[in-house]
């Protein structure tokens, strides 16, 4: 079984803000595959098991806010019987363009709190992630506010294709496994349809 854990922040606040883009995509993922998000008793997420590519694959977002996602991770793999190197995350990245995703196998948080809480829990950094570019603030806007604040127009207009090339990223980890898929999309550059 695979598991594929959106990043993100609970509660109507942050819903559609820049630090939620990993909730995002798996909410999307979760309703292309007709399944609904649910509470499980005992489970600090929201999960709901799939198929994905003909592959049991548990979807799963976190009740936890970001800088705790590594407990419910944790929980999730033992329950599960998960290996850390069947985890997929996704989340936000300050330091890639807006709309450039990015799929790494293991590494540093490079400052991420939720992926540095997954770290923690776990041990260690030997797991993948899809990293999905908002890019930098500019002028003034401190990087906090910038991540909890939401998408503007322009981006919200070019959501849909970002979130469907996340998608596609998922579903090519899957089936593929993860060097065939680095080799896919870390090598573009922009997305089709998104103006950097």
């Amino acid at each position: 079984m695979k598991l594929i854990v959106g990043l993100g922040n609970p509660g109507i606040l942050y819903r559609n803000s820049r630090h939620n883009i990993g909730f995002q995509v798996v909410r999307s993922l979760a309703k292309l595959k007709k399944t609904a998000l649910k509470k499980e008793r005992g489970e600090p997420a929201l999960s709901a098991k799939t198929r994905l590519e003909g592959v049991d694959t548990l979807l799963a977002l976190p009740l936890t806010f970001m800088n705790l996602s590594g407990g419910a991770v944790k929980l999730l793999l033992k329950k599960y019987k998960i290996g850390p190197e069947d985890l997929l995350v996704l989340c936000d990245d300050l330091d890639l363009e807006f709309g450039r995703i990015k799929l790494g196998l293991r590494g540093s948080s490079a400052g991420h709190r939720g992926i540095q809480s997954i770290i923690d829990s776990l041990g260690s950094s030997e797991f993948c992630r899809i990293r999905i570019g908002i890019g930098r603030p500019k002028g003034e806007l401190g990087a906090s506010e910038y991540v909890l604040a939401h998408f503007n127009k322009r981006e919200n207009a070019q959501l849909p294709a970002i979130i469907g090339q996340a998608l596609d990223c998922c579903r090519s980890w899957v089936a593929d496994g993860a060097e065939k898929s680095m080799n896919i999309f870390n090598r573009r550059t922009n997305l089709k349809g998104v103006k950097a």
